[in-house]
């Protein structure tokens, strides 16, 4: 079902279980699992779905969250290419050897896809509604109701104009990078290592590897690793390629537009410009700024939150959809822990996330190394093979053992980033 601006949006009532900010994955699988028990839940986002966006590619880990909700078998019978590995591809266009996700891994689970964001989120969004959901699309959040601190609902501006005020016992914000609730109560830090940005676009007639290979991620640098450009094969020919480097170096003034910019850093990767050299974009040059940073806390009085609202690292392990259909799945299961026992403290609606951050954390340290200058994982692993599973085990996305950590205490003798800490036990407030 595609949703548009209509009058047939569903009839909203002045009082909800939950309120969902945001129908991207994390929101629809909050209100997917929360619906699923029985919880009052209504998703609200602001587009009108389909909507365009960015973050094609899963990792093999996404497939416990997606079999939880239901939707493997309808993902097996898509045209979404599957996923089988990712590849790395240096300066001087030497393809490594692909991680093949099922050399390490004899799981089905280990087959994933490469998505069409808009056709991947309707499913989820399908998904929630099928549930029992109450979903209302082309709806803003004004502002958050408050009695003193705590969250009690939400004002809501309809597309007819109208604006409602909602109740609630609890909003879920999975806002995305728009952070709502973040941004209002001032909780977003941004990455003191991590300040990059993006330049992409989707491409017609790219060159795309034949057989196992046609759905890999290639993860190609550029010359003297200034940047590095992300390639995801998609259906219909159609593959999404983009570039991420440091803001100052990507977006100086000298430097021209979007396209221009992009063009610039294909001449600089020889990997990516003979796989462009028959192609032609279908979409226009976007960029993405500063994107990686973390909010300190996960929950307060009333509140939660979900996704990229949460936090993003950044895009070179595809790790965003994974977090979000994650975090949402902890956040459900609190919601409807919480309900079972009456007990909505800010503790209580915490508990998840200290397990979960650390998760996050051997991805944000793996990018840390991935942009380290001079360090090289080939080099690292020769030296310590002992390793080489923590690698794999973060590139699948199963990042919430504690073993997996493990390799960091040795590298960070070459990189003395991974001793920084953005203190992922917050404190919270009761």
């Amino acid at each position: 079902m595609i949703d548009q601006k209509r009058k047939d949006q569903p009839d909203l009532d002045a009082e909800y279980d939950v309120i969902v900010i945001g129908a991207g994955p994390a929101g629809s699988a909050v209100g997917a699992l929360l619906a699923e028990q029985g919880r009052k839940t209504l998703i609200v986002d602001r587009a009108v779905f389909p909507r365009f966006h960015v973050g094609e590619s899963l990792i093999p880990e996404t497939y416990w969250q997606l079999k939880r909700l239901g939707l493997i078998d309808q993902l097996k019978q898509s045209a979404f290419p599957k996923k089988f590995s990712v590849q790395f591809v240096t300066e001087e266009g030497t393809e490594t050897m692909p991680f093949y996700f099922n050399k390490y891994k004899d799981h089905e689970s280990s087959q994933t896809w490469q998505v069409v964001r808009a056709e991947f989120d309707q499913i989820l969004v399908d998904n929630a509604r099928n549930q029992g959901a109450v979903v209302h699309t082309g709806a803003q959040v004004l502002d958050l109701i408050c009695e003193g601190e705590q969250v009690v609902g939400v004002k809501l501006k309809l597309n007819s104009e109208e604006t409602r005020d909602i109740r609630c016992k609890l909003v879920v914000d999975s806002s995305g990078q728009t952070g709502f609730i973040a941004n209002r109560l001032k909780l977003k830090v941004a990455d003191p290592v991590l300040k990059k940005g993006t330049v992409w676009a989707h491409f017609k007639n790219a060159h795309r590897d034949e057989g196992i290979d046609e759905g890999a991620t290639l993860i190609l640098q550029t010359e003297g690793k200034r940047s590095w450009f992300w390639y995801i094969p998609l259906p219909d020919n159609t593959v999404s390629i983009g570039c991420t480097g440091d803001m100052a170096y990507m977006f100086s003034k000298e430097r021209g537009t979007s396209e221009e910019i992009f063009n610039q850093e294909v001449e600089r990767c020889v990997g990516i410009k003979k796989r462009l050299a028959d192609a032609h974009p279908v979409t226009e040059f976007m960029t993405t700024k500063d994107f990686s940073y973390h909010s300190t806390q996960p929950a307060g009085p009333g509140w939660m939150l979900a996704g990229d609202a949460l936090g993003f690292i950044d895009p070179v392990y595809s790790s965003g959809v994974f977090l979000a259909l994650k975090s949402g799945e902890l956040v459900a299961d609190t919601i409807n822990d919480a309900f079972d026992s009456q007990d909505f403290s800010v503790k209580r609606l915490s508990e998840w996330y200290t397990d979960y951050r650390n998760g996050v954390e051997n991805f944000r340290k793996l990018v840390y190394a991935f942009y380290a200058p001079g360090f090289s994982f080939g080099t690292f692993l020769r030296q310590y093979p002992q390793f080489k599973m923590n690698l794999v085990d973060i590139l699948i996305g199963d990042v919430f053992k504690p073993e997996v950590s493990e390799m960091f205490t040795v590298m960070q003798e070459e990189i003395p980033e991974l001793a920084m800490s953005d203190d992922p036990h917050v404190a919270l407030k009761e």
